[in-house]
């Protein structure tokens, strides 16, 4: 294994270890209680919640816990946004006025579960759970159809799964330097465990710290979700424009730096409907670097399936 990936780049929460966790099987949306709406006074953005201001916050149940999703209310189609590993949902709050400007369509955006509002559930991180989490919040939200989804990093996963089981859901998804299948060969799964053992070793020095916790759950599942991964297929049905970044997840290290980029070069070569597109000047954090970007190309999403 050659290159030295920079601790430097990888600062971001769960950075190497948490460009993960898919596993095969079904996945199937719980139905429970209608969404409850915040009271009035709690909907706007404030510093504590980090939120756009006009979101209302809708706490979810779904398997007796729950969830936090925000809405900001537009008409057609909806946007929904998720970040990656360690991120809640503030990470797309200065984007989401943005978007909902330029689209005119409803934005939504969520809590993972042990993230921001949202209730931790115990055991190793499994992206079925995580899909369960995602349709039953819009299922309850009254959402059904004429999805775009903007996903980053570790979010991929997430898409990935939720396209191969409910692609009729989606109009179509904007992946945002995002894990993708073919990253997750056995030798990449072996190099990411072997450097993410010190960051493995600090997180279980304060295991409740929200990002320390997810990191420790993500690692439980890692190989065996990732190797799943590595095997699962994106539905042609649902277009997907995929963003990568100049620097990646792995900036300091060309060989992984490389293989990332061949990795969506793969993915987008691999069926119909796809774009790749280069986010120059952008470390893996492109919705931070390039918001401008990442805007621009949902907007053409959205606009492409009216």
């Amino acid at each position: 294994m050659s290159g030295t990936i920079s601790r430097r780049s990888l600062s971001s929460p769960l950075s190497a270890l948490a460009l993960l966790a898919l596993a095969a099987g079904a996945v199937t949306a719980c139905t429970g209680p209608q969404a409850a709406s915040e009271p009035e006074a709690s909907r706007s953005a404030s510093p504590e919640t980090g939120q756009p201001v006009g979101a209302t916050r809708h706490m979810i149940d779904n398997g007796g816990h729950d969830l936090a999703f925000y809405v900001t209310q537009g008409t057609g189609p909806t946007n929904v946004l998720d970040s990656g590993g360690g991120e809640d949902s503030s990470y797309w709050k200065d984007l989401v006025p943005e978007l909902h400007e330029a689209t005119g369509a409803t934005v939504i955006t969520y809590d993972r579960a042990g993230l921001g509002q949202s209730d931790a559930v115990p055991g190793p991180w499994q992206v079925e759970s995580a899909v369960s989490d995602l349709e039953s919040g819009l299922e309850q939200l009254g959402v059904t159809d004429d999805v775009t989804l903007v996903f980053h990093s570790q979010a991929g996963q997430i898409a990935t799964c939720l396209a191969q089981e409910n692609p009729a859901l989606l109009s179509g998804a904007v992946l945002v330097d995002a894990n993708l299948p073919p990253f997750f060969t056995d030798e990449r799964i072996e190099r990411l465990v072997a450097f993410s053992q010190p960051q493995l070793d600090a997180a279980k020095e304060d295991p409740d710290d929200p990002q320390n916790r997810q990191l420790l759950s993500t690692a439980e599942s890692f190989v065996a979700t990732s190797t799943a991964f590595h095997r699962a297929t994106w539905p042609d049905t649902v277009p997907a424009t995929v963003i990568v970044s100049e620097k990646t997840p792995f900036d300091g290290s060309p060989e992984d730096v490389q293989r990332w980029k061949g990795a969506a070069e793969s993915f987008v070569q691999a069926g119909p409907h796809r774009t790749l597109i280069a986010a120059d000047d952008s470390s893996h954090d492109v919705a931070k670097d390039r918001p401008d970007l990442v805007l621009e190309e949902t907007e053409n999403m959205v606009a492409a399936q009216r």
